[in-house]
């Protein structure tokens, strides 16, 4: 096969060096906008402080994103679709013999982990102006690992009236929201201190009700860890 001639390959080379150049400026207007919404909301952010977070001017901002809500929702995605790989993680069968207690705990330091790495997602997921399509996929989310929790907790409690399984999986998911905030609001020790009550929490509500015998663990993290939203 002829090799393509050097004026070709020069020509060939330029879009994707814009096209690196722009991904790389769409990445540090992301986190510029993370930093952001972090310290002010959403609502109060603007693109004038996101351009100035980032060390751009806002003509250039704009050449990317028409608007914050444009921001934010490129940020939600993102985010969501990397919450949905720290599910998988979380929700990967354990080894049946694990102690519940051990079992809880290892979940709950996964999505921990995330949310701690990750403010922004609590920022934008619990704030009281989410843009929409981020709230429309945010509510699917809930929807989803509500569901999974409920179809967990029934194999696990046979003969539980389905009502009363919908509420402990509801239960779980509030628990968790409420721990998460209390964590998000601390740093060093008092945060590590907040994630040992957060486990303990879900800890002691489940193991009445789920019992002590091993075959009835393999399960447990999806509970606890599907808490997150």
């Amino acid at each position: 096969m002829p090799e393509m001639p050097e004026k070709e390959q020069a020509a060939d080379e330029r879009p994707r060096r814009r096209q690196a150049r722009g991904e790389r400026r769409i990445a540090q207007l992301l986190e510029a906008a993370a930093s952001v919404f972090c310290t002010t909301g959403y609502t109060a952010a603007g693109t004038n402080a996101i351009a100035r977070e980032a060390g751009v001017s806002p003509g250039t901002l704009y050449q990317f994103f028409p608007n914050k809500e444009a921001i934010a929702i490129e940020l939600g995605d993102r985010l969501i679709h990397e919450m949905r790989a720290t599910y998988g993680e979380a929700l990967a069968p354990v080894d049946p013999t694990t102690p519940l207690e051990e079992a809880v705990g290892a979940a709950v330091d996964r999505f921990i982990a995330f949310n701690c790495d990750h403010p922004v997602f609590f920022a934008l997921m619990h704030g009281p102006d989410i843009p929409g399509r981020i709230a429309e996929e945010h509510d699917a989310l809930h929807v989803t690992l509500v569901s999974r929790i409920e179809a967990l907790l029934s194999s696990l409690l046979p003969t539980t009236p389905a009502a009363e399984v919908t509420r402990t999986a509801h239960v779980c998911l509030g628990m968790y929201k409420a721990g998460l905030e209390l964590v998000l609001a601390h740093e060093g020790a008092e945060r590590e201190a907040y994630v040992r009550e957060l486990k303990n929490i879900l800890f002691r509500y489940l193991a009445p009700m789920i019992g002590d015998q091993p075959a009835t663990r393999t399960n447990l993290t999806a509970p606890a860890a599907a808490a997150d939203r």
